[in-house]
């Protein structure tokens, strides 16, 4: 039986999130990674403690620890391949999970918890979710990084159907908990010519 609710989970967990892990994985990326957290870590104060939720092998994790030296980051993946090298990028914890079922593995909350990439893959149905996940998560930041629409669309991924979906993301979290201010946002551009990022938009949003 399987243990995973949603077939986004599946999807993830099993053979194409393995696939995944070598189009995760080049220096390129690395340098546009540095580009990119250091960008939002500038507009940041006192982060001690870094949680990303569907880390893949931690490429934004090595990004973070070069930044954030002094720091500890903490990461949450789905697919056990991915988590192997996960687990020695990490300076705290590596969690293997769905994010759906984290929370009751971890009792303690982080100054930063973010998201790059993944909540275009959850199921709709389960988004409140994940959101109350971040939320509880989160002492005093939450960033998602992601595919931006002002209203929910859902697209084809590589011939895929029912695993790409896009919409206001952070504007969902600013309507559901209205502690959360936007601090701060911007766009990377794939085809930059310096540091390309796959046209993801970010969302710097902190606890008041």
């Amino acid at each position: 039986m399987n243990k995973h609710k949603t077939e986004q989970e599946m999807f993830w967990a099993g053979r194409f999130g393995n696939d995944y892990i070598s189009r995760n994985d080049s220096k390129k990326l690395i340098a546009a990674n540095l580009n990119f957290f250091d960008e939002i870590f500038n507009r940041t104060t006192n982060v001690r403690t870094i949680l990303e939720l569907g880390a893949n092998i931690g490429m934004n994790i090595m990004a973070i620890n070069n930044l954030l030296s002094n720091s500890k980051t903490y990461a949450v993946e789905i697919n056990s391949k991915a988590f192997e090298h996960l687990k020695s990028v990490c300076t705290g914890d590596a969690y293997l999970s769905s994010i759906l079922d984290i929370e009751a593995k971890i009792d303690n909350q982080f100054d930063f918890v973010f998201t790059k990439g993944v909540l275009i893959h959850i199921n709709s149905d389960e988004l409140q979710k994940v959101y109350e996940v971040m939320y509880k998560l989160s002492k005093k930041y939450i960033c998602v990084a992601e595919y931006y629409n002002p209203s929910p669309m859902t697209l084809e991924y590589r011939g895929e159907k029912n695993k790409l979906f896009k919409r206001d993301f952070a504007g969902e979290l600013l309507d559901k908990y209205k502690d959360l201010e936007l601090i701060d946002y911007g766009f990377k551009y794939r085809r930059d010519n310096n540091y390309p990022q796959d046209d993801i938009t970010w969302f710097l949003l902190k606890k008041t």
